[in-house]
């Protein structure tokens, strides 16, 4: 296993990612403003989440994904799709791959945002591009670590669990998890 906390360090010293966590102004979902008030409430997330039973290496792999997973927003073009390559989900997943080649870690990192676009083509239309989820629920191995992530990063002031919930029931007709809707914070 990597050394997630030395990785997390490493990153942190980055002038690249110091610069870009000073990006963002509030806006929907994002209440916060800047990425680093994002990080600090998504690590506090993780706190409340750790007593549910988070293994040592899933502690520390959700800490990465936490600064790693929208820290390229700056650099990202805007309305870019999730796997576009200039996508902030894109650059951030072929930023940590300088540090980790867990691919099923790096995927996690890529589709952190795809529970939300299906949730949002299901709320407006009432259904969802199927064959776009069952690449998802293809491509992502650690269904458990991943709901955690999503979890974390869904549990925010500026974020309304409906979505959450969905996607979480969607994933339990498909996947055999142990994280449920009670694990929901907020």
């Amino acid at each position: 296993m990597a050394n997630y906390r030395k990785l997390i360090e490493k990153i942190i010293e980055d002038p690249r990612y110091q610069e870009n966590i000073e990006y963002g102004e509030p806006r929907p979902g994002h209440p916060e403003g800047k990425l680093k008030y994002h990080i600090a409430e998504l690590e506090e997330n993780l706190e409340a989440l750790k007593a549910r039973g988070i293994s040592e290496e899933g502690y520390w792999k959700l800490k990465f994904m936490i600064h790693v997973h929208d820290t390229f927003k700056k650099e990202a073009v805007p309305g870019v799709r999730i796997l576009g390559p200039l996508s902030h989900a894109s650059l951030a997943k072929e930023y940590a791959s300088q540090f980790v080649d867990d691919l099923d870690l790096l995927n996690m990192i890529q589709f952190h945002d795809e529970n939300f676009a299906l949730w949002k083509q299901y709320h407006a239309t009432g259904s969802y591009d199927v064959p776009r989820f069952t690449k998802l629920l293809e491509t992502i191995q650690n269904w458990n670590l991943f709901l955690m992530f999503l979890i974390i990063d869904g549990s925010t002031k500026g974020k309304e669990r409906a979505s959450l919930r969905w996607f979480m029931e969607e994933v339990r007709k498909y996947q055999e998890t142990v994280v449920d809707e009670s694990w929901i914070l907020g």
